[in-house]
């Protein structure tokens, strides 16, 4: 029983930081898309605009992305339950791209004012403490799925192999250590 609730907690770090993955990683991308777009006059204006809000606003804008995006994430499992599998995981998974990406862009713009507030920034500060709780509990785990992983890498495969095979060979072959002639 204690295994199985120690693997609970390994899948729930996982999922924990997956999130922080994307999180990270799609924060860059949508940065990027925006300082593509010719509206640089808008991004300012964003960053200056919240500046005069106060954090209470500030947690409003923060949450404005959550929002827009909740109908396409009712359409998604709308298509699910009509039997279109397929639209419904590519929305939903749009949807969240799309939304942790231009979540982690507004957080950025809204960061300062949202830490003002006690309790957003308990919750930042509990969020990152799961963060490292999460690393700390699969990171291990990881590294050992890693190692083992490495023994198929393209260089260490046919050692690898021929290991096994040995290996085989041996608990195939006749007691009394004679072979088959």
């Amino acid at each position: 029983m204690r295994r199985l609730i120690r693997w609970f907690w390994i899948v729930v770090a996982l999922c924990f930081l997956l999130e922080a993955w994307l999180w990270d990683r799609l924060e860059p991308i949508v940065e990027a898309v925006v300082a593509r777009l010719p509206l640089e006059w808008a991004k300012h204006r964003l960053a200056s605009w919240v500046e005069g809000f106060s954090p209470a606003a500030s947690l409003a804008v923060f949450a404005l992305p959550v929002a827009l995006l909740l109908p396409f994430k009712f359409g998604g499992l709308w298509l699910l339950a009509r039997g279109s599998w397929i639209g419904a995981v590519v929305m939903l998974l749009c949807a969240k791209l799309v939304g942790l990406g231009v979540t982690a862009f507004v957080f950025n713009v809204c960061r300062h004012k949202l830490l003002q507030l006690d309790w957003f920034r308990l919750l930042h500060d509990r969020v990152i403490a799961w963060r490292a709780w999460s690393h700390a509990l699969v990171d291990p785990v990881m590294h050992e799925i890693r190692s083992k992983l490495a023994l198929f890498t393209p260089r260490r495969a046919g050692r690898t192999v021929r290991l096994m095979l040995r290996i085989r060979r041996r608990m195939h072959a006749p007691a009394g250590g004679t072979k088959p002639g």
